[in-house]
Order: C-alpha cells, then structure tokens, then sequence
C-alpha cells in the first residue's frame, strides 16, 4: 500500500513494470540515504524513508499478486487476496515509527543544529525528482484506463512534488545559510507519513476486521433487495470486504409464498448486488413461510432484521 488507501493501482500494471518500479525505488532510497549522510540532512533521510515505503509497497503488492495467483484451496478456501493486507500492516506500522523518529530528530535538529552540505541535498533531490519522474513516465500510459494506476500516478507526481521542496531546502541552505529549512522540512514530511499512515492503518484494519465498506449503506441494500417481486424481508445481513476490490455479503431472504420463484429470485438479487452495490460474492439463504421457524434464533444485526 502507498500513502493513499489504494493498492498502488497495481490490479492492472503488467508484473515487468512493477518490478522495475521497485528496483527504481530501492535504488533510490539507498543513494538518498548515503547522500543524507554526507550532507548531514535529516530532510534527505527523511525523504529516503518516504521512498523506501513506497518500494516496499509495491514490493508487497508484488508478492501479493503472485500468490493470488494461486487462487483458493482447500486450506484458504476465499484465496490469498490478503495476503497483501497482512503486508501493508506490518509495513504501516513500522513507518509510524519511523515518522514518530523523524518528529524527534528534526525537534532535535532546530535546538542542536549541525552543519549542512546544501550543495549535496539539491544534487540528491534532483536525482530523487529523475527518479520519481521516470516511475511516473512507467505509470503513464496505464493510468488512462485505470483508476487505481492513476491514483498510483499521482502519488509519484506528490513524490516529485516533494523533491523539489527538498531542492529549494539545498538551494536555501546553500545560498542563504538557512539551516533552519532542512528539520522544517522533516517536520512536514514526517507530518505526511503519519497522517497517512495512520489513515491507511485504520482502512486495513476495517477490512481485516470485516467491517462493512464505508460507502455501502445497509439500510438501503436491505430496502432494494426487499423491493424484489416475491420477497418481503431480509435478515441476518453481513457485509464484509476480502481486500479492496471484493466484497462478499451473505444474507437470509424471506420469501412471501412457499410456492416463489426461487430460481427468478436468486438471480435478480444477486444481479442487483453486483450491478448498483458492487457485491459479486454474495450467500443467499431463502426461507419460505414454512422455513421460519427453523431460522428463529436470535438477528445478529437487528437493526438490518
């Protein structure tokens, strides 16, 4: 997962083109970090962690698209779709801390200040907006046709947008003797890994406890599926998400006569779910009159019932 609640739009860039926008990234993360060093910018490092969360993102969402592949089986019978999830937690959770490190240092930076190469930070920046550049040129032409491949290229144009500030922080420093730019940057990027981490940890977290999807309203699903000819209630309702793009949902469907078309229900339902709530996987159980009884336990989610 990037800094966005998308999946880096990887659903539909080819597995060459993500590779090489790893290797880019890593590649970049190491020279930033060995050119922070020299310079003495905690702006630069700060910058390389950025980056090297972006690679180890696209990495995960590389892993993870193999081993969907796999499909399901009997052990992990929805397949691997979270395989990615599990990733970006473990993944979030270490750049918080790294954003919370990034706070500390460039406090620390404003009251013990240590000299700064400007010359090396806009060398190194501009090396960051080639970069940041090229994996965006990588992106471009699958963007058109994808939503999530453009959220994945305008994220990297965020990235380039970054290396410039951290350009005109050099440029500052270099010129002006304004050391002071390089901790504010920090700041304000570690202030952008958190904010957007903490974002996308609540997102996967939502998704990994089932919740059900933030912009679904259950009220009107319920409604819709209760307008069906020959169904006069809805219980039991659960909605859940397997990774971003599934959802699944699995319901019990009252139906008004023993004697209902079953076959006609089931198939306008499920139609209705793909078609307006976005729901492909869904588990009706439909009880006729003579069902009730047997379905009389306790609505998990009587407020659905």
């Amino acid at each position: 997962m990037s800094h966005n609640h998308h999946d880096h739009g990887t659903q539909d860039v080819s597995d060459k083109a993500l590779f090489w926008s790893v290797v880019i990234n890593l590649g970049l993360s190491a020279f930033e970090f060995i050119a922070g060093a020299i310079a003495g910018s905690v702006a630069l490092m700060a910058d390389a962690l950025h980056n090297t969360n972006d690679a180890a993102a696209l990495l995960i969402a590389y892993i993870a698209r193999k081993i969907s592949r796999k499909g399901a089986d009997r052990a992990y019978t929805f397949g691997y779709r979270r395989a990615e999830l599990i990733g970006a937690m473990i993944q979030l959770t270490a750049l918080i801390l790294v954003g919370l490190y990034l706070v500390y240092e460039g406090i620390s930076r404003f009251f013990n200040p240590e000299p700064i190469l400007g010359g090396w930070m806009m060398i190194a920046a501009g090396v960051a907006l080639i970069v940041d550049l090229g994996t965006v040129w990588l992106l471009w032409a699958m963007s058109k046709g994808s939503l999530n491949v453009r959220a994945a290229f305008l994220h990297n144009l965020t990235d380039a947008a970054a290396s410039v500030a951290v350009m005109a922080g050099g440029a500052a420093v270099y010129w002006l003797s304004w050391d002071w730019v390089d901790p504010a940057l920090t700041l304000v990027i570690a202030g952008y890994i958190l904010y957007m981490s903490f974002g996308l940890i609540r997102k996967t977290s939502s998704i990994l406890m089932e919740r059900a999807p933030e912009d679904l309203d259950l009220d009107k699903l319920k409604t819709t599926v209760e307008q069906v000819d020959g169904v006069v209630g809805m219980h039991h309702l659960h909605v859940w998400e397997l990774n971003e793009n599934h959802r699944a949902m699995e319901a019990h469907i009252e139906l008004e006569s023993e004697d209902a078309d079953r076959k006609r229900i089931r198939l306008e339902i499920k139609s209705m779910l793909k078609d307006k709530f976005d729901i492909a996987h869904s588990t009706l159980e439909l009880e006729t009159p003579s069902d009730r009884d047997a379905c009389s336990d306790d609505k998990l989610f009587p407020e659905h019932g």
